[in-house]
């Protein structure tokens, strides 16, 4: 990605004579991406999917950039993919169906409830690493919970007892979520049998737990949803977004209404929830398409 990035740049000063204020500002957008994409894994123009993308806009988003600056950052981003492609550097431009300045309305694929089954399936066995990596993703899609929330769920934040888990969103906001017989069930045979053997003598609360008894990052979290998609033959682009977002609208395709949603996904505007309204009217125009014998 960085000798692609330096061609790019060298081609906007020599061949479309831009500023070199304006190459610094490409620069800094893209190198930030690199940054990001290297962080989870990705170190190739062509493995990039336009999930990757979604994700680095939205953690723009989460650091407080404002809608103008991340609007600006995705002009970057488009302009240096629609060079890859030009000069046959990458096999298509991800970022072609990508508009500003909404940007976080992108939405990656959703899964079928059939794929999400087979997800959920894939870390099969009695391992360790299978046990607790089955609870990562029953809880991941149980309760909707953004990557670095489900990273800092703690012991003490579960409360299974009421069927909820206590989680700490964007603000420091307190919000409860339910969480259904099935993740309660994977998490409860990760704590009796996997994460006592994880735990480090003065290990922190953090419910999750890695080989080496720490905490997850968001880009090991992301890696892991990624190797499970590929292990489970499911040929979408899928990251814990995806699985946040199959959450939603599947609540929405079985009746939830978009106030209890919003609450659950702890969105601040319902305006932000308001997208998986179109998801499901595209599901409906689908239906009507299909059974309507005058469609």
């Amino acid at each position: 990605m960085t000798a692609l990035i330096e061609m790019f740049l060298d081609y906007i000063i020599l061949e479309r004579g831009l500023s070199d204020r304006t190459r610094e500002a490409y620069a800094a957008d893209l190198t930030g991406l690199a940054a990001f994409l290297a962080g989870s894994g990705i170190l190739s123009a062509n493995a990039v999917a336009r999930d990757h993308v979604v994700d680095y806009l939205e953690s723009l988003r989460g650091r407080g950039l404002s809608v103008s600056s991340i609007s600006r950052q995705l002009v970057a981003i488009k302009v240096f993919f629609a060079y890859l492609l030009r000069e046959g550097l990458v096999a298509t431009n991800v970022t072609a169906v990508m508009d500003s300045p909404r940007l976080w309305k992108v939405l990656p694929d959703m899964l079928s409830m059939s794929e999400v089954e087979q997800l959920l399936a894939a870390p099969a066995g009695d391992s360790l690493v299978a046990v607790r990596d089955r609870a990562l993703l029953e809880v991941f899609y149980a309760t909707g919970m953004r990557v670095s929330e489900l990273c800092d769920i703690k012991l003490d934040d579960l409360h299974f007892e009421e069927g909820y888990i206590r989680c700490i969103g964007k603000g420091r906001k307190v919000r409860v979520i339910p969480c259904g017989r099935a993740a309660q069930a994977a998490v409860d045979r990760y704590l009796l049998t996997v994460r006592p053997t994880l735990e480090k003598q003065g290990a922190s609360r953090v419910m999750f737990l890695t080989v080496r008894g720490g905490a997850f990052t968001r880009q090991r979290l992301w890696q892991i949803v990624q190797e499970y998609t590929r292990l489970a033959g499911i040929s979408k682009a899928v990251s814990p977004h995806t699985l946040r977002h199959s959450f939603a609208s599947h609540l929405l395709e079985n009746g939830a209404p978009l106030r209890v949603i919003q609450e659950m996904l702890g969105h601040a505007d319902i305006a932000t929830t308001q997208i998986y309204t179109h998801v499901d009217s595209q599901r409906l125009r689908g239906v009507h398409r299909q059974f309507h014998p005058r469609a």
